[in-house]
This record gives structure tokens, sequence and C-alpha cells, in this order.
């Protein structure tokens, strides 16, 4: 365990070092995600590890989508890893949206790699694996993990996912990407996501996507609950989802209250 804290704190020392300009101002990637990075200083810090928390059907995989579309849009190499969802199913679901992965795929611009929670155990053991080879042969910039849900099921006491979460995110801060991990959780009657514990403590960010019952109809919240090194948004903004993705407003919300 000891072992592993050392590597964090090297990993985190190259990482602080290589995100920041030589003005001392942190770099940030972008998001794309319209009225978002004005919240967070303008984007995700620079080869950060971020959580993205939310119950099913909150928009976890479209802000995910979204969020690689904006770097290949940009021209950056981009990596999507899924537990759960096939290909066909993805690139289909997307297309609604007019965004075509699919080509994107077929360019090079994109790799889409199906996994297993339990390869990424195996991963974690390798060092890498396969993975890591693809990051650093193809230049990945931009990855996301949907979801790290099932990988956190594999263990069965907090000290477990505690160890498992520190190789993950020891592994993905020396790959030089920025990261965004979802994980799926159901909110609780005060609109709380806790997460993991692991999982909180280890990541840059943590953004919670409240999809919360008013009367007759559902409707999605955004919350900056963390992010490291940025003077972000403390409000609970709406969370929109049109034919076309998803957009915040920026407008701090009235009608909820997270207590």
């Amino acid at each position: 365990m000891g072992k592993i804290k050392k590597i964090k704190g090297e990993n985190a020392d190259k990482k602080e070092e290589k995100t920041r300009k030589t003005s001392g101002k942190v770099e940030r990637v972008p998001t794309f995600i319209k009225d978002f990075d004005s919240l967070v200083q303008g984007g995700f810090e620079k080869n950060s590890a971020n959580l993205l928390v939310g119950s099913s059907g909150s928009g976890k995989t479209i802000f995910a989508a979204q969020y690689l579309l904006g770097g290949i849009v940009n021209g950056e190499k981009c990596l999507y890893v899924t537990f759960e969802e096939k290909k066909s199913e993805f690139f289909r679901n997307m297309k609604e949206f007019g965004w075509d992965f699919e080509e994107y795929e077929k360019n090079g611009i994109l790799t889409f790699l199906e996994y297993t929670p339990s390869k990424v155990k195996t991963m974690l053991d390798e060092g890498g694996g396969e993975i890591e080879n693809i990051i650093l042969s193809k230049k990945i910039t931009r990855m996301v993990i949907d979801s790290v849900t099932s990988f956190a099921l594999l263990f069965d006491d907090e000290l477990s996912k505690r160890e498992a979460s520190l190789s993950l995110f020891n592994l993905i801060n020396s790959w030089n990407c920025t990261s965004l991990l979802t994980y799926e959780e159901e909110t609780l009657e005060s609109g709380l996501a806790p997460a993991s514990k692991a999982l909180q403590f280890e990541s840059d960010s943590i953004i919670n996507i409240y999809f919360l019952r008013n009367k007759e109809v559902r409707e999605r919240y955004l919350e900056v609950l963390k992010m490291r090194g940025t003077d972000h948004s403390r409000g609970i903004h709406e969370l929109k989802v049109t034919n076309k993705g998803i957009y915040v407003n920026k407008a701090i919300s009235k009608k909820l209250k997270i207590n």
C-alpha cells in the first residue's frame, strides 16, 4: 500500500508539472459542452481524471460522448472504453444527435473498446495492458470509461475498492490524456450522489447529474461537487438534452435545493 501511495505522489508531481504553463496557469481542456466550461474556468484540467456521477437515464453517456466529440472536431485522437454498451448500440444511439462515431472510428480518429470489468483487473496487474498500448501508440489525448460502476462491484469491501481505485487512477495519471469516467448511482432524496468513497477520493473532479422527479416529469440538474485547482461554480444548474446534444443552463436553479 505504501508503494502505491509513493507512485501516486510521483505521478501527481509529474502531472502538475506537465499541466501548468510557464505563466503558472493551469492548462484547460474544453469539453465543448455548451455553457459547462464557463462553470469550471474553461474546462477540465489537462491530464486530469474526472468522475461523472448520475442515475440511469440522467445523461451520463451523452455528456461523455459529447466530450469526445469536442476533441474529435478539434483534431484529437480519442478512446471510448465501455463495460456495458455494445458498439452497434452506441453508434446507433449517437446518430440520433447527428454524431457519426462509426465514421470517426473508420477514419482512425476514435478507438472504441468493449471491455469487461475483469479485464480492467488484469490491466492493473499488467501495469497498463491493451489500453495503455492503444493510448501510447495512437497518441490518445481524450479518454472516456463508461462506466466504472461494474469495476467497483468486483470488490467486496471499501479497502479493496480503495486500493484498486488508487492503482487505476495512478495508471490514468501516467497516460497523459484527459479522462472522464462515469459512475452510475441512484440519487438520494436530498439529491446527493455520493458514489464510491474510493473513487471520490482519487478523482480530480466530481460532477453530479441529478435526474429528479418534479410532479409528473423528471428534470436534470448538474452540480460540480469538486474540481481541484479550479474556482468552479457552487450552484445547481439545469441540464438540458436536445436533439443536438446536451447543454447547461448557467442560471442557478431556484427550483432545486440540495442540503
